[in-house]
């Protein structure tokens, strides 16, 4: 294994040439006014003069040139995400006076299509999420998870080219810059949701005086040590903090009503989710095609991510009650699953070495189920990283409190993906850079989403004037 390399502080970016807008291609909801462009950078950062790819971006400019600040650049979660058409879709719920201040930025990472894209040539069988995602045998066994891992990362290194070799954070990050840097900006502000809260802290701390306005909504534990393992393992509380909400909701009376009361709800999904260890329900149209219990646990998963997705769970459950199944649920087209399911393989197997030992994980897993029987083990358990062939080129980037002050952290208090203890986390880590808005609300993403009036009161006028609390506080 080659030794990791600490990453510079704040490298020069790469002589980068205006970008050449055109019109994008039509989609539903595109805005007439979003223009698209694309940036050409390095494969390889650290060979600035070798091949490149195309990173797809895209913008929708001020309403109002007079009283333009610079640009926002709106950076997705994923890995796996695009924020292509952000500047037409979620952007559009900006105030006015936030759209009158930039232009909206959005693009592609590395990897993800339209942007040069990667594919491992997956069985299609290893795209169901309730594979991607580590779910253990009924038993506890994590044999298969491990053989997944080995499959999912033999295939990659035989399909994958040099382009899987080089999906990383930092790598995104470096993107970004060269991106900002094809703006004309000398600073940008940003928006990043989810995994992109961390895609902005590293930029922040890579290159913290080319920033302006930064705001990190719904966060990563910034953990160097872990990374994404901190992000998979935080669904254990995640689940735990926000199961009671969905409970109280599924009780009351209404078409989606699984119990009487909030407290018979969690006691019926674990007996729900065993029965259908032991006694499959076949499911035709889906993947896998049958129900079992790892299935209705990643609906579980999946639903809590907003109250809004709540009734899919119900429904599944009421079903398996019935011992029948609703109709196959959709899935994204096949390309589009291959395309997602390399780039978040790639980027959480680079940004960090995983253990590759089956009794590393067998422990964790153990402990896991015994502490959080909801997520039966899962988060604690291996992905593709476990046998990823390719050693992590460089340390992963510590987050500091050093460098300007002028980062804002919103945060639900009840979050299934990024759980409050992890959004705490990143808060000390960047200590005086930043100050944080907890929102006593559920779901995942705050800002114009999930959150609340106050939360989003707040994001707006940091976003708008550049003021923000004095210190943290909380949105009831």
């Amino acid at each position: 294994m080659t030794a990791m390399t600490a990453v510079p502080a704040a490298a020069a970016p790469a002589a980068t040439a205006p970008l050449a807008w055109t019109a994008c291609p039509e989609g539903p909801g595109v805005d007439p006014r979003q223009r698209c462009a694309t940036l050409r950078v390095p494969l390889d950062h650290a060979d600035p003069g070798g091949g490149t790819i195309g990173i797809a971006v895209s913008r929708v400019p001020s309403e109002k040139p007079a009283a333009r600040r610079g640009s926002l650049l709106l950076i997705p979660g994923g890995p796996g995400g695009s924020s292509l058409n952000d500047p037409s879709g979620k952007g559009q719920k900006l105030p006015q006076e936030v759209r009158d201040a930039y232009d909206l930025i959005g693009f592609a990472p590395r990897g993800v299509a339209p942007s040069t894209a990667a594919d491992c040539g997956l069985d299609p069988a290893d795209l169901a999420p309730a594979v991607t995602r580590p779910w253990p045998a009924p038993d506890g066994s994590i044999d298969g998870n491990l053989a997944t891992a080995a499959r999912m990362a033999a295939a990659c290194a035989r399909n994958g080219g040099e382009l899987v070799k080089h999906l990383s954070t930092v790598d995104e990050v470096r993107d970004l810059d060269l991106l900002r840097a094809a703006l004309d900006e000398r600073r940008i502000s940003a928006w990043g949701v989810s995994y992109g809260t961390y895609v902005g802290a590293v930029y922040r701390e890579l290159f913290p005086h080319r920033t302006d306005r930064i705001v990190l909504d719904s966060n990563d534990d910034p953990d160097p040590k872990r990374v994404a393992r901190a992000w998979l393992a935080g669904h254990e509380q995640g689940v735990e903090d926000v199961f009671p909400d969905f409970a109280a909701w599924a009780s009351r009376p209404g078409p989606y009503r699984v119990a009487r009361t909030a407290a018979e709800v969690r006691p019926l999904f674990l007996e729900l989710a065993a029965r259908l260890d032991r006694e499959p329900i076949p499911w035709p149209g889906a993947n896998p095609p049958e129900l079992t219990g790892n299935v209705l646990r990643q609906t579980m998963l999946d639903s809590l991510y907003s109250p809004a997705k709540y009734p899919v769970l119900a429904e599944l459950m009421n079903a398996a009650r019935r011992g029948t199944v609703p109709p196959a649920p959709a899935a994204p087209p096949e390309a589009v699953l291959q395309n997602v399911t390399a780039v978040v393989a790639a980027t959480i197997c680079n940004d960090v070495a995983w253990p590759r030992t089956a009794a590393a994980y067998q422990q964790d897993v153990a402990e896991s189920r015994a502490a959080y029987p909801l997520t039966a083990g899962m988060p604690r358990n291996a992905m593709p990283c476990a046998a990823w062939p390719y050693p992590p080129r460089r340390a992963p980037v510590r987050i500091t409190d050093r460098g300007p002050s002028n980062v804002l952290l919103i945060q639900n208090e009840r979050d299934v993906a990024t759980p409050l203890a992890g959004a705490h986390r990143l808060r000390a880590a960047l200590g005086g850079r930043a100050v944080m808005v907890t929102v006593d609300a559920t779901g995942h993403d705050a800002y114009l989403a999930n959150g609340n009036a106050c939360g989003d009161a707040a994001v707006s006028r940091f976003l708008a004037t550049g003021e923000r609390p004095a210190g943290d506080t909380y949105c009831p």
